[in-house]
């Protein structure tokens, strides 16, 4: 039996998805006590999908009746994009050396060729698993993790709007992405403890890392101020802009490309996601981002303007979460499976790599969580390594932003192929 959702008023919507952020972040910054031991088991992350998803199952909210998603996903995060992005500075990031771009894009590769290759190794002993047919094709739904896994939650929310999966079934490629990525990412952390053994295993030498702490910490004091009303004015000014330019260059350009090319308005063509007016509205704000870093605007960096985008993207992760039916997650435990092997895929690339070219195992971590846990997760294990390292995480993040749809649109292909296959 269905039973009616109590709250439909997209005000009060809004401020239960508030609560339940503020609670997690309350609760995670207390260090002593029951929640230390609760966060050292439960990742923040997962309580700000999982509360939502709890009030979408108990039927106090849903997202069916709410405009909370659309707003988010349409306003919010192009203009998440543009501030994280906007303190991008490529000089820097290729001024770490190749080293650490090799690792960045092997992490990317390995996530684009894993995809495809998991869901051949699945279907040799559970075809069913990786089968589904429309809008309800596995494939479809693996697609957002490889938005989640190169780009972030910004790409994820990307292809899910582009590929169209059923978003019914979307809470259970959630809790993929979550249990999967934080198993990695726990792996990785416990690496870093182990950090001198491995760089000794790997014949790594560390004096690059050590130079650029040394350029971070510079730039950082360089940057960082205290903000004033003005500083948050302009911020939210060039997010909104760009968001505004990004809706009309997106309507413009899809409109454009549906109406005199047959591979884009094709719907069984390779190339019809160019018709989506979302995949142009997240790459023209990214676009804009990237335009922006080359500007004085990146100073802004200093006054917060990664955080700003941090709280949209956080309220967009509340949103998806309150689509998340949790009596239906456990329909299909083998998805967990597909994402173990994708992982393990992604982990033996980079492994592999690191040992070829003696890679530091900073620039393995950094470079898979660029990928994999994005802006979220890339500047807290940079951080694990020397506090002043953080904004290395968070510039190889942005740029796994700048990349992250392009590539994720290659993996889904490739899963398409060898899905049919």
């Amino acid at each position: 039996m269905n039973y009616p959702t109590i709250f439909t008023n997209d005000a009060i919507v809004f401020g239960i998805l508030m609560l339940c952020l503020g609670f997690v972040f309350y609760t995670e910054s207390i260090k002593t006590g029951f929640w230390k031991k609760f966060y050292t088991i439960v990742p923040g992350l997962l309580m700000c999908y999982m509360l939502p998803a709890i009030f979408n199952s108990l039927n106090i909210i849903s997202a069916e009746t709410t405009q909370t998603y659309y707003i988010a996903s349409r306003y919010l995060l192009p203009a998440s994009l543009v501030l994280l992005t906007i303190s991008i500075d490529l000089k820097a990031i290729f001024n770490l050396g190749w080293k650490a771009l090799i690792m960045f894009f092997t992490g990317t590769i390995g996530i684009v060729i894993g995809g495809p290759i998991a869901i051949l190794i699945i279907s040799t002993f559970s075809p069913e698993t990786v089968g589904g047919a429309g809008f309800d094709a596995v494939w479809r739904g693996l697609a957002t993790l490889a938005g989640s896994w190169i780009g972030g939650g910004a790409n994820q929310a990307a292809m899910l709007e582009i590929y169209e999966y059923n978003q019914e079934l979307y809470g259970g490629m959630v809790l993929v992405d979550i249990v999967v990525a934080n198993i990695w990412m726990a792996v990785i952390l416990l690496g870093i403890g182990k950090r001198k053994k491995i760089d000794k295993w790997l014949k790594a030498d560390n004096s690059a890392i050590d130079e650029l702490q040394q350029k971070v910490e510079e730039f950082s004091k360089s940057v960082t101020r205290n903000p004033t009303l003005t500083d948050y004015m302009i911020i939210l000014m060039f997010a909104f802009v760009a968001v505004g330019l990004a809706h009309f260059g997106a309507d413009h350009i899809s409109s454009f490309l549906y109406s005199n090319f047959e591979s884009v308005s094709n719907p069984k063509s390779a190339l019809s996601s160019f018709g989506s007016g979302f995949f142009w509205l997240i790459s023209i704000a990214t676009f804009i981002g990237v335009l922006l870093s080359f500007t004085k605007a990146r100073n802004y960096e200093g006054v917060g303007a990664s955080k700003i985008g941090s709280i949209f993207i956080y309220v967009l992760v509340a949103t998806i979460g309150m689509k998340m039916d949790l009596g239906k997650i456990l329909e299909n435990p083998g998805l967990i499976l597909i994402g173990l092997v994708w992982m393990a895929i992604h982990a033996g690339l980079l492994i592999l790599v690191a040992k070829l070219i003696k890679a530091p195992y900073f620039f393995l971590a950094v470079g898979s969580q660029a990928n994999v846990g994005g802006a979220a997760s890339a500047p807290v294990v940079a951080a694990a390594f020397h506090p002043s390292l953080a904004t290395v995480g968070a510039l190889l993040a942005v740029f796994g932003y700048v990349v992250g749809t392009y590539g994720a649109i290659l993996c889904a292909e490739l899963m398409k192929i060898a899905a049919a296959g």
